[in-house]
């Protein structure tokens, strides 16, 4: 296979066993210098993984990974030159900020001076300037991580490997750093892989995303395509809420109550389990052309959203996501008749 000259990473095959378990199963994939790539997973997918494979702190059982054109799967940690980030900060309690910066330059042989004038630098673009001589014990936990994400930079990694970075944080907080981490990137344009469950997070920050599951890559795209076009029930299911029917192909559609779903991909007589989110479930309380008739039976409050559970006329039950000032103009109510369309659905084959 050809590389691109701008090509920092190729994974090529990867697979990892751990005593006959297959945690990462035949995984390929291709990074481009600078790219912002996030690797997205329920628990035990293998995304950290594959993660930890490219570090070197796992050692593949088979496949090939490679940095800017240079085989490293069996070149040790040290020499990878990979900043890692963990979701527990891991700074080291008895040094101050400033030592815990610049401890890799100085295992390096950096000297006191220049690895100090180069954590300083770090500090002003974490945002930290005139913390050096805070303890880890002093900091919030978004600062503990910010001087994780310094002292990973400092050595001048070729990548930046992100592992959960901010699942020990509230969401506020991880709201703020996933921001922040974004703009950061903007600036400095390194190549960083991002391990998280946390969609949204993902969403924010990635160039694109590899979904995976039970050790395989279910789809690599840009984050729009993933959510608005998932490509297996899989993502679908697992990228934001859905409602979920099962169904059979006849004449190119499935047939739901009053609604038809388009299924020209399947072949008549096929299984079928049609997937549509609630925030694609358009709700009115007057007729519109294409809509039908159904029962709010509840509504839960959720901050800026309101979930509708609606029963239709036909006997169908359906979850839709209303803006909350949209459900309040609309006098959505318990027991209240509406008109409901679905804006979009996925079809695929069980």
């Amino acid at each position: 296979m050809e590389r691109k000259k701008s090509m920092s990473i190729h994974v090529e095959n990867l697979k990892k066993s751990f005593n006959g378990f297959t945690a990462v199963d035949n995984i390929s994939f291709a990074v481009e210098r600078g790219e912002f790539i996030t690797l997205l997973g329920p628990s035990g997918s293998g995304k950290s993984t594959v993660l930890r494979c490219i570090a070197g702190l796992e050692t593949p059982t088979s496949g090939r990974i490679e940095v800017k054109g240079e085989d490293v799967t069996k070149v040790p940690v040290q020499e990878r030159k990979v900043g890692f980030v963990f979701q527990h900060f891991a700074l080291f309690r008895h040094m101050n900020v400033l030592d815990n910066i610049s401890f890799g330059l100085k295992v390096r042989g950096v000297k006191k001076d220049k690895r100090y004038e180069k954590a300083k630098d770090l500090l002003g673009l974490v945002g930290l300037e005139g913390l050096e001589t805070r303890m880890p014990s002093q900091l919030s936990g978004g600062q503990r991580q910010r001087v994780a994400l310094a002292r990973a930079l400092a050595p001048e990694p070729e990548l930046l490997l992100l592992d959960e970075p901010f699942g020990a944080l509230d969401t506020r907080l991880r709201k703020e750093l996933r921001t922040w981490l974004k703009e950061l990137h903007h600036r400095i344009q390194l190549t960083t892989l991002l391990v998280t469950h946390d969609q949204d997070e993902a969403f924010e920050v990635s160039d694109r995303i590899l979904v995976i599951n039970h050790g395989r890559v279910e789809q690599n795209a840009q984050p729009q395509n993933v959510f608005n076009e998932p490509a297996t029930e899989f993502v679908a299911a697992f990228v934001g809420e859905t409602n979920r029917i099962k169904g059979i192909v006849r004449d190119g559609e499935v047939a739901w109550g009053h609604f038809r779903f388009k299924a020209v991909h399947l072949p008549s007589g096929t299984k079928a389990v049609v997937l549509f989110r609630p925030n694609d479930v358009y709700v009115t309380t007057h007729k519109e052309r294409g809509g039908w008739p159904g029962r709010i039976t509840d509504i839960r409050f959720l901050g800026a959203t309101e979930v509708l559970e609606i029963l239709m006329d036909d006997g169908g039950k359906l979850t839709a996501h209303i803006p909350k000032g949209v459900a309040g103009l609309s006098g959505f109510v318990n027991g209240k008749q509406v008109f409901v369309l679905i804006a979009g659905a996925h079809v695929y084959a069980v």
